[in-house]
């Protein structure tokens, strides 16, 4: 909505709490609203990039972004539909890994330096996806496209972060959810859906040696459907991009299914009782979504009420099936108890 120089009131010397505590001063992309009663557009100016959005579980209606680099942001929904006042209904926070084991933010060291147990530390382990927790009001995100990758939890309570790093034989994380438990599912570049409990976690969540290896027994991964590579046999060749987790049985499959994003198999994969069904899209052939939702118009009316909506993802639709002309999609999905049900 503007060039990239942020405003004053995100920068060094401003009263702006945020500023106070980590000022910013350049931000790609801001946020913007679509009344459909009006048909107007408002454009909110933020002091932090932004991405994927997802809303908090609480009364103030906050929106949590990604796509903030250094920093993790959110917005006031209700304060801003009330005031209109942007700078006051906005928050943002670094990710700050509370290394000295004291429970708080305070003196840190930023990174590449050497650490020093008596400090807190500052990582660089920008959110992806975005991922409020409805069991206990942190906030998750991915930390995608590197090696090996890694899931986030930002506390707001606390202002402290959590990094957990991907471990062997998973790697590469993208895309993410979270389901009601606090279970977080995450698309990865090995061929697998990661999923990762902190409640199994066995060591201290803080302290010097909780930086991101401290709980590989979090972790379970779930193979992805397809073949394996000629020398990572075990790996599939599956490149799924984002996963989605069914948390209110929009589907019918169940509460809290993962369904994650079949980009080689022509539609989706849900992982049910530990075991994947695919729902392909058989004409065209080439359809390759990056992301859906779920939606219950009618919770009544059984398995025609409810189903998933699932969007064509890719940038040239003319190159699939169909050729020329051919134009984007979406796809309603919708999981009948057996193929005759009326």
């Amino acid at each position: 909505i503007r060039g990239p120089e942020n405003p004053e009131f995100c920068k060094e010397g401003s009263e702006h709490p945020s500023a106070m505590l980590f000022p910013t001063q350049r931000a790609g992309r801001q946020l913007s609203m679509y009344d459909p009663n009006t048909e107007q557009y408002t454009f909110i100016d933020t002091c932090f990039s932004t991405h994927h959005l997802q809303f908090a579980y609480d009364e103030e209606n906050t929106l949590w972004t990604s796509g903030g680099g250094a920093v993790v942001g959110w917005l006031n929904t209700r304060e801003f539909l009330e005031t209109g006042d942007a700078a006051s209904a906005q928050g943002w926070s670094p990710l700050i890994l509370d290394t000295n084991g004291n429970g708080q933010v305070d003196e840190w060291v930023e990174p590449g330096e050497e650490q020093d147990t008596s400090k807190d530390l500052r990582v660089n382990a920008g959110f992806y996806a975005v991922m409020p927790n409805p069991a206990d009001g942190s906030i998750w995100g991915s930390n995608a496209f590197g090696y090996p990758g890694a899931v986030v939890r930002y506390d707001p309570a606390t202002g402290l972060g959590e990094r957990y790093n991907v471990p062997l034989p998973g790697f590469g994380s993208r895309g993410a959810d979270i389901d009601k438990n606090g279970v977080v599912w995450v698309s990865l570049g090995s061929g697998h859906l990661g999923e990762f409990d902190r409640r199994k976690c066995q060591g201290p969540l803080n302290g010097p040696n909780a930086t991101g290896d401290h709980c590989p027994e979090g972790w379970t991964f779930h193979p992805l459907p397809g073949p394996g590579f000629r020398d990572l046999p075990e790996d599939s060749v599956e490149s799924s991009y984002y996963t989605w987790v069914d948390q209110h049985d929009s589907l019918g499959l169940g509460e809290d299914i993962p369904i994650v994003t079949g980009n080689l198999f022509d539609g989706v994969h849900a992982l049910v009782d530990g075991e994947f069904q695919t729902l392909r899209v058989p004409y065209p052939l080439g359809f390759y979504t990056k992301g859906f939702e779920g939606r219950i118009d009618n919770p009544e009316a059984g398995w025609e009420g409810r189903g998933i909506w699932v969007p064509s993802g890719d940038r040239t639709p003319w190159l699939k099936e169909g050729g020329q002309g051919t134009k984007p999609l979406v796809v309603h999905f919708q999981m009948r108890p057996n193929p005759l049900s009326p």
